[in-house]
């Protein structure tokens, strides 16, 4: 039996259907809004293997035909997950996630996919929301639902579920999940944009997200299935309370331990120690002792509970730092000679090195989704090796963590770069994360930007990140700048800020309590605000603003403007002028139909090159002017001859010498340099030209009328025959006329 159920959100209507597709599964939703639909199924099993950790599985897939489109390459079908796609599979997971019971260890499938594209409303959304009616009508202990939002600003004023124009043209770009009470994801790109702005948009997405809320819980009420019964394994209180008192106090003693390794490794050594006391090899193999598992899971208990003690109760950290320290940060530029820029940022036991590179617009990176293909001139890849925190696994490509890391990073850089237009160049930034102890992300953001200002990237301003975390004990809360691994892993929040002195470029945050004040939120991204200044103020130290210069090493760009019906003779026929001009030079050349050409070069000299072989050919031949021609073509009536390359005119016979010229071939042939002079232009843009007024100015012939009439009439052969000779050459220049009319045409 269908059921469907539609409200009006942000003015336009959005419809939750189910009980027609996918029946076999737990539970199975489309969401609609406007002609774009998404479905989303979720099953769930026994676990695979055996894990201490939540199996969740969530997919989600833009499917092609939903836009009308066919999948290119060679086997003309989807093949792996986007960029796209995997962070909109995070953004569902991330919410999702901590809303299923402690100790829920079911194997869970959430998958999601697009049905319908209409290019307006992003699916991204509808997939969250989806996800969220599937996992409540499904019979999952599932202890949501979350609604989901996007909220923009276009001038300045806040938008619901912006489009892609909207988008575009606004400053603010947030993704916020939340349940009815409290947000629990939030996900944002902004333009500088102030703290309390973006508190706005977050108090905003939470009301609209209320609505969202009531709409799936109505859904429920009618499609909904009995939910199964969790019953969380029994806990052994009495063994619980033995590990406590075995570890606790050791555990105390070893936490101020300095350095994250050797903290780890005399905790370890603490709770081997009990294991090994509770659990004896003899009786473990015998069954007559507690499961060294269940042992292994109380330890990591008493040890979250010793963090937080120590941060309500001795108002100290595990590294001894006060609420508001940052930890020291040590940066180092041009660490890689042959780069065009690098940098190494270290902040206290995390540290990345991170390098930028300038290519040209051939090497920007081609998207092509369910909107208009695109293409983006700046990248930024994230690379968590398994060393950089002591560990081994195999490398088998970029995670879903690293990919959204990465997307984040970059997020936080792009708001400051400089317009494409004036700085035509392809960006690349990579962060290899050597070393880990909380907010590799950030790190990537600082020597992302140092990187940059080290090839001579002319950033708009620099921009820093700090990862922030939050202890709740009752009515009291402990926000936390620059956290550490473990205090990401036993706080109840955790965001990322980055931004520069005037405000805010991205926002990530998970939260794991059941509430988020306006005061608290505002006072938390003020403590932040001041970590950010404090990393931006020592980032600076070394290197306060860009180099003035483009590393050497990077191409080099010059960009000049043509008249566009000149563009033909930039190209040539066939691209023989352009491709040639590349071949001579080594330089690459990207035309635009608006006349602007813009050169690529391996080096100056390379760039120059081609810029004056380009002028060349595109420059205007002057009346009066004299050019070193090359003669291209031999006619009875005279010779063609290239001024500039492209730009050919007619010697007449009689404009080749002084003397009578009966043979044309005898005084030039082709290939021949030639000095000619510029007479006339027609309307045509045909060229007269003449080698005899060259002579002339440079004084080598005398011209008609001058003091040597004698001499010239001896030249001629007397008067009579001078005259013929003149009609002669009246004859060949009114066939002229017309063979070159002839000719000029298929020439040009």
């Amino acid at each position: 039996m269908k059921h469907v159920v539609s409200r009006e959100i942000g003015g336009r209507t959005l419809t939750i259907e189910t009980g027609e597709i996918a029946k076999q599964a737990a539970g199975a939703a489309i969401v609609r809004c406007g002609d774009c639909a998404v479905f989303c199924a979720v099953t769930w099993g026994e676990p695979r293997w055996a894990g201490d950790f939540f199996p969740l599985t969530v997919d989600y897939r833009e499917n092609n035909y939903a836009a009308g489109k066919i999948p290119g390459g060679f086997f003309k079908r989807e093949g792996r997950p986007t960029t796209k796609e995997i962070l909109t599979a995070r953004c569902i997971d991330r919410p999702v996630r901590p809303l299923f019971p402690d100790g829920y260890m079911k194997d869970v499938s959430v998958a999601a996919s697009v049905l319908s594209a209409d290019r307006v409303n992003d699916p991204d959304i509808l997939a969250m929301i989806a996800a969220s009616a599937a996992l409540s009508i499904s019979e999952l202990p599932f202890q949501g639902p979350i609604g989901a939002v996007r909220i923009g600003r276009v001038d300045g004023v806040l938008v619901v579920n912006p489009d892609h124009e909207q988008r575009d043209q606004g400053d603010i770009d947030l993704v916020v999940a939340s349940t009815a009470d409290a947000i629990v994801m939030v996900e944002a790109g902004a333009k500088e944009v102030p703290e309390s702005d973006i508190i706005d948009a977050l108090e905003m997405a939470h009301e609209v997200n209320s609505q969202v809320v009531d709409m799936i819980n109505e859904f429920t009420k009618i499609a909904g299935k009995t939910k199964v019964e969790f019953v969380p394994a029994e806990v052994d209180e009495e063994l619980k309370s033995k590990v406590h008192s075995m570890a606790y106090d050791q555990l105390r003693q070893v936490i101020r331990t300095e350095g994250k390794m050797a903290r780890k490794a005399a905790m370890d050594a603490v709770c081997d120690q009990v294991v090994e006391q509770l659990c004896p090899k003899d009786e473990v193999e015998a069954g007559t002792c507690p499961d060294p598992k269940d042992v292994k899971s109380m330890l990591s208990g008493v040890k979250k509970e010793v963090e937080r003690n120590l941060i309500i109760q001795d108002q100290i950290r595990s590294d001894g730092r006060g609420f508001t320290d940052i930890r020291d940060i040590d940066t180092q530029l041009q660490f890689l000679p042959r780069t065009h820029g690098s940098a190494v940022f270290t902040r206290g036991e995390t540290q990345a090195i991170v390098t930028a590179t300038l290519g040209t617009s051939f090497d920007e990176q081609r998207i092509d989704g369910l909107i208009d293909e695109k293409r983006e001139h700046f990248m930024l890849h994230y690379n968590f090796p398994g060393y950089c925190v002591g560990e081994s696994w195999p490398n088998r490509g970029p995670k879903r963590r690293e990919i959204g890391h990465g997307v984040l990073a970059e997020r936080s850089i792009k708001a400051v770069l400089p317009d494409h237009d004036d700085f035509p160049y392809t960006i690349r930034i990579v962060s290899d994360i050597t070393e880990s102890n909380g907010s590799s992300s950030m790190a990537s953001v600082c020597g992302g930007v140092l990187a940059l200002m080290d090839a001579g990237v002319p950033l708009m301003r620099p921009v820093a990140g700090i990862a922030m975390g939050l202890i709740e004990d009752g009515d009291n809360h402990y926000i936390l700048s620059d956290i550490l691994g473990s205090e990401d892993h036993n706080g109840d929040m955790d965001f990322k800020v980055a931004g520069s002195q005037n405000g805010i470029t991205a926002l990530q945050m998970d939260v794991k309590i059941s509430g988020l004040s306006r005061d608290l939120m505002k006072k938390a991204l003020e403590q932040a605000r001041e970590g950010r200044l404090h990393i931006l103020r020592e980032m600076l130290k070394k290197l306060d603003r860009p180099r003035s210069e483009v590393s050497p090493l990077a191409p080099k760009i010059m960009r000049i403007k043509i008249d566009p019906e000149k563009i033909g003779l930039v190209i040539g026929p066939g691209g023989k002028v352009i491709k040639g001009i590349q071949e001579a030079t080594g330089a690459t050349i990207e035309i635009e139909d608006s006349g602007t050409i813009t050169i690529w070069g391996k080096d100056q000299e390379s760039a120059q090159a081609a810029r004056e072989q380009v002028e060349m050919i595109t420059q205007d031949v002057e009346v009066g002017a004299t050019y070193d021609g090359k003669v291209v073509s031999v006619k009875d009536f005279g010779c063609f001859v290239e001024v500039l390359p492209g730009q050919e005119g007619l010697v007449h016979v009689s404009e080749l010498s002084g003397d009578f010229v009966d043979d044309v071939s005898s005084v030039v042939k082709r290939g021949d340099a030639l000095r000619v002079k510029v007479l006339e232009s027609d309307p045509q843009g045909r060229l007269r030209l003449s080698h005899k007024a060259v002579l002339i100015d440079e004084g080598k012939l005398q011209p008609a009328g001058g003091p040597d009439d004698e001499d010239r009439g001896s030249r001629g052969g007397g008067g009579g025959s001078r005259g013929g000779g003149r009609d002669r050459d009246r004859d060949r220049r009114g066939g002229g006329s017309r063979d070159r009319g002839g000719d000029r045409g298929p020439r040009r």
